[in-house]
């Protein structure tokens, strides 16, 4: 008859209820279900008491029941005992384990029991251990992909490429993207944005290049390619969108959205927007709301989107174009008109001059002019701004001053022919008039008085150059304004 009251059954059932007990009580919130594995072999612990009644004949029938319960009650302690050390104490200084590798510690610890019991029920070490290897040859034979799967689990769970609720890319193919719900010992399963639930083997996540959209930072970057006509300045059409795309749903602050110009296509200039957000599950609304915000913003500013068209004109050219159209003339003499000292010349004067040159734009950070560089024109700023510097050697670059629509830079080199004394450089969208010296020469000849006037901007700006970089003795300081005065008159043979 199988005894339940013998000291050895009594104490290992005693320590396996203990063992479960100590584990509820200390349990971190939320953790206690954990204790459901070693529960179920307390449970099924009483169960073998029925072998002997099933097979009364049998001799052995009550030591193997015996047996049984024990390493049944064994199991149990062995797994409570492990929750208690992993769980319970671990977790209060640590994150929390991940349940794989409970999962793989509570196997090895059957094993283990397996191992206790035979032995003291006589069973040799010998054939213990030669059996043992025997069966792990063949089990790991036999289970080598699903043995794959969890050696590919332990080691994403040591290296946390990706945790749950992380958004990553698991193959090569872009729409292959979901959200991590599960890791377990055999795979890894996703839901994507389409509600697919997909379930990855461990050994294939192992082996692919995984995109992590949720880390290190918690926002991913999204691009949106909008095209806009060729005849919008691009600084326009790029200050247009990013006010655009400020505010709207999911794009943050930091980091800044941006936009840079991408290509030039038959169709016009393609612009990459690019923004960033943290609700990458929402990631086609934050798209489409901001693509919906671009297309209004232009709409505003009657800036229509191409579209891919193919126009075939045939226009015979006459033989010779003698001047501008006469309404671009009269537009570039308005401008002109806006240029300082070009304001005393009369309209047919400033159509004059419009005619011969063309109206230049540049775009924010280009240099205009370099220092050194030679040179034999001057520019007049009708729209935009720039900054003056100058380098020093051994020094950093010095700026000396900030010229707007009106002014004018370049004269020195353009009416005494020496090279550029400074880097002039575009800090807005800028449109200037090249002025060459035949045409600066024939507003001379109609306006002497300017002659003096720009000699005196010209004395001045070489004193404030010579300031800035503390060379009193320099040439160019101990002229007066008579000198340079006499030195244009000698270069234009006035």
């Amino acid at each position: 008859m199988l005894a339940w009251n013998d000291i050895e059954t009594t104490r290992q059932l005693f320590g396996a209820v203990l063992g479960m007990a100590l584990f509820l009580v200390t349990a971190p919130k939320g953790r206690r279900w954990l204790a459901r594995s070693p529960a179920i072999f307390l449970l099924l612990s009483p169960l073998p008491v029925v072998l002997p009644v099933l097979f009364p004949s049998a001799p052995s029938a009550v030591g193997f029941a015996q047996q049984t319960i024990r390493f049944l009650l064994l199991v149990s302690f062995l797994q409570s005992l492990l929750l208690v050390l992993f769980v319970s104490l671990c977790e209060r200084v640590r994150s929390p384990i991940p349940k794989i590798f409970l999962d793989v510690l509570g196997i090895t610890l059957i094993g283990v029991a397996l191992v206790v019991v035979l032995w003291e029920a006589g069973a040799a070490a010998g054939e213990l251990f030669a059996g043992s290897a025997v069966l792990t040859a063949v089990l790991g034979f036999a289970l080598r992909d699903t043995l794959g799967n969890v050696v590919a689990g332990l080691a994403i769970h040591a290296e946390h490429p990706f945790e749950v609720d992380d958004w990553i890319q698991y193959d090569t193919n872009a729409a292959h993207v979901g959200k991590i719900v599960e890791i377990n010992w055999r795979a890894t399963k996703v839901i994507t944005l389409d509600l697919a639930y997909v379930i990855i083997p461990n050994s294939q996540l192992a082996q692919a290049s995984i995109r992590n959209f949720t880390k290190p930072d918690p926002w991913s970057r999204r691009s949106l390619f909008i095209v806009a006509p060729y005849e919008i300045p691009p600084q326009r059409v790029q200050s247009i969108m990013l006010e655009a795309v400020r505010g709207s749903f999911g794009v943050l602050d930091s980091p800044a959205p941006s936009v840079v110009t991408n290509n030039y296509t038959e169709r016009g200039i393609e612009y990459w927007v690019r923004i960033f957000t943290t609700e990458f599950g929402q990631r086609d609304r934050v798209d489409g709301m901001a693509r919906d915000r671009i297309f209004y913003a232009l709409a505003r500013n009657g800036i229509r989107i191409p579209v891919s068209t193919h126009l075939v004109r045939m226009t015979q050219l006459p033989a010779q174009v003698e001047e501008p159209q006469g309404n671009i003339v009269s537009e570039r003499a308005r401008r002109l008109r806006s240029a300082g000292v070009l304001g005393m010349l009369s309209l047919e004067q400033l159509e004059k001059i419009a005619g011969k040159h063309d109206e230049r734009i540049y775009a924010v950070g280009e240099q205009i002019i370099r220092q050194g560089d030679s040179g034999t024109s001057m520019f007049f700023i009708t729209d935009g701004e720039v900054t003056v510097s100058v380098n020093v050697p051994g020094k950093d670059q010095i700026q000396l001053r900030t010229l707007q629509s009106g002014d004018y830079f370049g004269e020195m080199s353009l009416m005494t022919g020496e090279p550029r004394l400074a880097t002039v450089t575009a800090i807005a969208e800028t449109r200037v008039f090249e002025v060459t010296g035949d045409s600066f020469r024939e507003i001379l000849e109609h306006q002497p008085s300017l002659l003096k006037q720009v000699s005196e901007d010209i004395h001045r700006r070489l004193v404030e150059k010579e300031e800035a970089v503390e060379c009193a003795r320099s040439q160019h300081l101990g002229q007066t304004s008579s000198d340079i005065l006499t030195t244009i008159s000698e270069f234009f043979r006035l």
